[in-house]
């Protein structure tokens, strides 16, 4: 057997029909029920136990009890990153499926990808700022410059440092194809723009609507 990572006992968790809707399910950011997960995947709740101690085991998930509930969530952005890029290689590559139409085309626009923005407002978003250079791109690592601190603490969007995940990262778009803003930098974008209620989440859904003041407010704030 080769050294290395296992590749193979990571790729047959997420393979599974079943394990791979609920690993889709929770990448709006929101920790779900087994009962929950079990609608997601079309399984009974037993199958669905199974499946979730499977990716218990595998480290892909995690587990938060709350009062009788236990509440499932993805073990972090760099799963959340993981499932985003294997949907864009099955949008591209991959037999399609059914879209239902208006839902899918919000979600092209604008999504919550784990923790932050996704889709064609999030992709444009980061472009501006390597045009502006608050962000530097450098051999497909995203950095600050030395003047985005202050750039975004005007803003009202303070960037701590110290935090153990990246404060910037490329996450590959499966709508768009090209990258959009992760690490903390993105989490903490998206929080402004719910907090100021320029959007909401729609309901059973990763769609992220946008008002048209609040469109408006976030193409002068983010992509001028």
């Amino acid at each position: 057997m080769r050294e290395g990572p296992d590749i193979a006992r990571i790729a047959s968790l997420v393979g599974d029909p079943a394990r791979a809707n609920m690993l889709t399910a929770l990448m709006g950011g929101t920790a779900l029920t087994a009962s929950e997960l079990a609608l997601e995947a079309g399984v009974s709740l037993p199958t669905a136990s199974s499946h979730l101690a499977k990716l218990m085991d595998g480290g892909l998930l995690t587990l938060a009890s709350q009062g009788r509930h236990r509440y499932y969530g993805l073990a972090g952005p760099q799963v959340a990153g993981m499932i985003e890029a294997i949907i864009g290689v099955a949008e591209a590559v991959g037999p399609k499926r059914v879209r239902p139409g208006p839902r899918d085309a919000a979600m092209r626009v604008a999504r919550v990808c784990y923790d932050h923005l996704a889709g064609e407002q999030a992709v444009a978003m980061l472009d501006r700022f390597v045009d502006r250079k608050l962000l530097l791109r450098e051999e497909g690592e995203i950095r600050l410059s030395p003047s985005a601190i202050s750039h975004f603490a005007a803003l009202g969007i303070e960037i701590d440092s110290k935090v153990r995940r990246p404060v910037c990262r490329a996450c590959l778009d499966w709508s768009v194809r090209r990258s959009h803003l992760a690490g903390a930098l993105g989490a903490a974008i998206l929080d402004k723009i719910i907090a100021e209620k320029w959007a909401r989440r729609e309901k059973d859904s990763r769609a992220v609507v946008f008002s048209q003041k609040g469109r408006q407010a976030f193409e002068r704030v983010f992509l001028t």
